[in-house]
């Protein structure tokens, strides 16, 4: 399914949290990459038909998904930043209960629920009460229900919130076992969710679709611009007060930095390939890391 995005606009109080947003989205992962407020979540809620946006439309195979209605819903499988569980149900339940409200037949449900559960690895929890659930646990039941209908189109908003490194792994492997034939959206600030799993990446900053392309791309944009440099303690506070410092790790007596910056931004620093968390910090963050 192509998902397409033109000129898409929402105000809060006189305030744009997504201005003109443009992009199209065909078959496989794309990250929407942006810092907390960037708009990410606006931009979801309006394609999933919380919100109305003020401007623009949505088009989904060339028809307003609006116009589409449930036709569209039914397509649709969403995993919202903060998804809510019944504490009290237990995860078969649970999952019955959205297939019900998915319009799946009972048998149907329970089959589909059953080998979603086996895929997400919580094949022994069908009896067990969600809040005796670990977050991992519930992010993985998150996930399972939006599958339930076999969507064409999943969108995921934060979906690693809280968890682990461990389990943010493992939720970024079982993205990828959805991946074919589908079109995927999956929203975070996190870079690593991400930079090894999209198709490619939207940058979104104050509402605005900064640049698309695929991960190679958006680092190839910013070739010139990373440094590294080994400096003492002084000179590595004076750098941070200046400049955006990707990383820094004391070595010894030294400390290793990496810098993004257009031009060399110490004697004897020298360029280094750029990573996706480069291009994030060259284009999303002003912040600095300074010693005060």
């Amino acid at each position: 399914m192509e998902i397409r995005f033109d000129d898409v606009s929402k105000c809060f109080k006189g305030e744009y949290a997504l201005r003109d947003f443009s992009a199209t989205l065909g078959e496989g992962i794309f990250g929407l990459l942006g810092e907390n407020g960037a708009g990410k979540t606006t931009l979801i809620s309006i394609l999933v038909g919380i919100l109305r946006a003020d401007g623009g439309t949505v088009r989904a195979n060339g028809r307003d998904v609006a116009a589409q209605g449930s036709k569209f819903l039914s397509d649709l499988g969403y995993m919202p930043q903060y998804p809510i569980f019944y504490r009290d149900f237990t995860v078969g339940d649970f999952l019955l209960y959205m297939g019900a409200l998915k319009n799946l037949s009972a048998d149907r449900a329970k089959s589909r629920a059953t080998e979603l559960l086996a895929t997400v690895n919580l094949a022994d929890a069908w009896n067990k009460k969600i809040g005796a659930l670990s977050g991992g646990m519930r992010q993985r039941l998150g996930i399972a229900q939006a599958m339930l209908s076999d969507p064409k189109v999943l969108v995921l908003d934060e979906p690693t919130a809280g968890l682990d490194p461990g389990e943010r792994i493992r939720f970024r492997n079982l993205i990828s076992r959805f991946a074919p034939g589908r079109t995927i959206l999956l929203a975070t600030h996190i870079v690593s969710d991400v930079e090894c799993v999209a198709t490619e990446i939207l940058l979104l900053r104050h509402g605005k679709l900064l640049m698309q392309g695929s991960p190679g791309a958006l680092e190839q944009s910013i070739v010139g611009k990373v440094w590294e440099a080994t400096v003492d303690l002084e000179e590595s506070c004076q750098l941070a007060e200046r400049f955006r410092i990707g990383n820094m790790k004391q070595e010894g007596s030294l400390f290793s930095l990496r810098i993004v910056n257009d031009d060399c931004p110490c004697e004897g620093a020298w360029p280094v390939r750029p990573n996706l968390e480069d291009v994030f910090l060259y284009f999303c963050q002003d912040g600095d890391m300074s010693c005060d």
